[in-house]
């Protein structure tokens, strides 16, 4: 066995391989760029070397760096985790080179599958059904009569890369030639490749893979199949094993497609095969007629959503990757199991649904997750998020009786989640596992392409010069320590507001100096204004002061300069504002960087979160 694995990734993916490999008793060596310095991975490890700025291509995409740092300290293996250089051939190759073990699949597999062209060509050799596609095309003409042939609509794609890149969806002719233009910039921008073809578009489409591991000796196995159609632009939200609402006959299918084009190229560890199942025949077919699927791509690297068929069998897939790496899994059979129960995952990321899942980033100022379930991340309270990556912040994974008790396990542990100091899709996930199309396990890829869901925020379109929450009765008793006591300036007019919503007397309200700031509130809820009079107009509509108004969903509060005595003025909403309590407050302390809303003034764009209560 080895005595020293380099992990040649971040975030939670380097610390699910890390506490792996404590558990199997091999030393660990974390790699991280400048950004990534406090990192969880880092700390993790038992060793760790920085190997260079926060851009990825200077770092966890340099691979002569990555080599150097495990010659240097002595690492006999490397694990790419996923994304990265984790399906990188040449990479591989530089690996062997250097006598060091590339913990996944051959460069030669890997560049069998890592275009989506030539892995059709293996899947048609191989008997897997196909969608109705092309090869790489000359040009949009080329393109646009072989869309004619296949008939509308089709799917422009990249042949290389992955995670919704490089696709465009085509109804008619005319969307053809932009089409080609945005496909072919974004191939050879993220994939330096720019070979583009055609596939079948399939409307109302389930996208279902099998979970595979083969010797590299021909012996493959399938280890159950994942329901990965909750997807947003084509990048997966949610996953679940085993798939909802399919017949017998078709999972079996499935399995055994996956596995015979595995074994046409000796495949090598951990993989997996998807498919596009055809939502309207997936349930309905015979054994001897399981028809409606078509061969989609292979992904040869462990996948983000491993952590549910690990749920439902019991397996470590990074340690069977491990072992069979040093040679020390001879027996695929050892790992094949009957999955019990069902196993759903949520992914939480740094980003605002509202605005198109823009990334956000910035420091977490409170991070809790539910204690008895199983979450993969790399995040803790003050993690500062940076721009740089992927905005994955963590893997939230149940694993119930049946999907019933696994459905019931999710809302739990997503309302027990809580990340605050920046943007997540938490309440989005919350949402969606309530939805009643999610929850009937009919779910397409296209779906969340039209869900709506109800937002308990506040926009901040122009946050005023001064602004920041506070509550009552502050921050006190900590001189001590060299904290001053903070709070409201004019405690009398934030207490009355409170008072006027029948809110608790230390619920967080707003306080805004010399001139207020433009609110777009995202659901309906009860407000007050109090202290320095300002002009303030809902919906261009003038609203009093000290009296309750009402404010709608979709509604916008714009408030002006401060005209009479007095400088400050105070926002109350019913509830409360909802923000982590630092040393027994919400109030904002800006020279220590700490309490209120990310420990500062407030700024256009942010988001501020109404209480539940």
């Amino acid at each position: 066995m080895f005595k020293k694995v380099l992990i040649a990734n971040r975030g939670e993916i380097a610390c699910r391989i890390a506490k792996t490999l404590r558990e199997m008793d091999i030393r660990s060596l974390a790699v991280y760029s400048e950004a990534d310095l406090g990192s969880l991975h880092v700390t993790l490890c038992d060793e760790a070397v920085c190997i260079g700025p926060a851009q990825a291509s200077q770092s966890y995409l340099d691979a002569e760096k990555l080599l150097q740092a495990a010659k240097a300290h002595g690492a006999e293996a490397i694990h790419p985790g996923y994304g990265f250089l984790s399906e990188n051939a040449d990479f591989a190759d530089a690996c062997a080179a250097a006598s060091i073990v590339f913990i996944g699949p051959t460069p030669r597999q890997m560049r069998d599958f890592g275009l989506k062209h030539t892995a059709r060509e293996l899947a048609l050799k191989s008997g897997a059904p196909l969608l109705p596609g092309t090869g790489l095309l000359a040009g949009p003409d080329e393109a646009s009569l072989e869309a004619a042939r296949i008939g509308f609509p089709v799917m422009l794609k990249s042949t290389a890369g992955g995670g919704g890149i490089g696709m465009q969806i085509i109804r008619h002719a005319e969307g053809l030639q932009a089409a080609w233009d945005t496909v072919s910039r974004l191939s050879q921008s993220n994939f330096k490749h720019g070979g583009i073809y055609l596939e079948k578009y399939v409307e109302h489409a389930r996208h279902i893979e099998v979970q595979v591991f083969g010797d590299g000796q021909g012996q493959v196995i399938a280890l159950g199949e994942r329901d990965c159609s909750t997807q947003r632009r084509n990048q997966k939200v949610i996953e679940e094993t085993p798939a909802p609402n399919l017949s017998d006959a078709l999972r079996k299918r499935l399995a055994e497609t996956a596995v015979s084009l595995c074994r046409t190229v000796d495949y090598q560890g951990a993989g997996t095969v998807e498919f596009v199942v055809d939502a309207a025949s997936g349930k309905s077919h015979s054994e001897s007629e399981p028809e409606g699927f078509y061969f989609l791509e292979v992904n040869t690297r462990l996948q983000v959503e491993h952590g549910v068929t690990e749920a439902v069998t019991g397996l470590d897939l990074v340690e069977a990757q491990i072992r069979l790496a040093a040679g020390e899994l001879s027996d695929l059979e050892t790992l094949r199991r009957i999955p019990q129960g069902h196993s759903i995952q949520a992914r939480v990321y740094a980003e605002n649904p509202r605005l198109e899942f823009r990334p956000s980033a910035g420091q977490l100022t409170e991070v809790i997750f539910p204690v008895d379930t199983r979450v993969d991340t790399w995040v803790e309270t003050g993690t500062d998020v940076s721009p740089y990556y992927d905005p994955l912040l963590a893997k939230v994974i149940v694993h119930g009786r049946d999907r019933s008790d696994a459905l019931e396990k999710l809302g739990n542990a997503l309302s027990a989640t809580r990340l605050e100091g920046i943007e997540t899709n938490l309440e989005f996930l919350r949402a969606l596992s309530l939805d009643p199309v999610f929850r009937d396990g009919a779910m397409t890829t296209r779906y969340l392409g039209s869900f709506r869901y109800l937002s308990r925020t506040v926009d901040v379109i122009q946050p005023g010069p001064q602004s920041s929450i506070q509550d009552y009765p502050g921050r006190v008793g900590y001189w001590a320590v060299g904290v001053p006591p903070s709070g409201p300036f004019d405690a009398l007019s934030f207490r009355w507001g409170n008072r006027l919503l029948d809110n608790d007397d230390d619920a967080a309200g707003l306080e805004m100096t010399v001139a207020g700031a433009t609110l777009r509130f995202q659901s309906e809820t009860w407000a007050v204004l109090t202290g320095a009079q300002l002009p303030a107009m809902l919906e261009g509509i003038e609203v009093p002061f000290w009296k309750t108004f009402r404010i709608l969903a979709g509604s916008t509060l714009r408030m002006g300069a401060i005209s009479g005595p007095g400088m400050r003025t105070y926002l109350c909403v019913q509830g409360g504002f909802y923000v982590p309590a630092y040393m027994g407050s919400r109030s904002t302390f800006t020279l220590g960087k700490f309490g209120g809303h990310g420990g500062r003034i407030l700024r256009t764009g942010d988001v501020l979160h109404l209480s539940d209560k």
